[in-house]
């Protein structure tokens, strides 16, 4: 599978461990589009945020495409947003900030940042 960075040719702003939070056996799939949200976050006031999860095996590698993602594991996190990468995203992901999947208002996994990768720079290049 081609992933996010070679498409790009940037690399991903963070990354994250993940716990989903399935609810009537349902499966999610590499290169899911759900969004994000900070923990403490009221969405109804700051909504929530394109980023989107890039889930990766436990070698590192990224996750087959085809196949069901784990219910825990690591994913690499993709600001879709420049905008918002520059205005929001740089002064509040750091370590250990905890956040949300979502599909709409719906919580689907509770992630928690471990590390930074190419937030910075990434912000550098539009």
């Amino acid at each position: 599978m081609t992933s996010y960075a070679k498409i790009s040719g940037k690399l991903p702003d963070f990354k994250v461990r993940y716990r989903l939070l399935l609810e009537g056996g349902r499966q999610y799939y590499q290169r899911m589009r759900c969004d994000w949200s900070y923990k403490g976050d009221d969405i109804s006031k700051t909504g929530i945020y394109m980023i989107w999860p890039e889930f990766l095996a436990l070698d590192g590698s990224v996750f087959p495409q085809d196949t069901p993602v784990p219910m825990s594991g690591m994913a690499t996190m993709w600001i879709v947003s420049p905008e918002m990468r520059r205005q929001i995203h740089c002064s509040e992901i750091q370590v250990g900030v905890k956040g949300y999947f979502m599909e709409g208002g719906r919580r689907v996994a509770e992630a928690v940042v471990i590390e930074v990768i190419g937030l910075h720079s990434n912000a550098d290049l539009y």
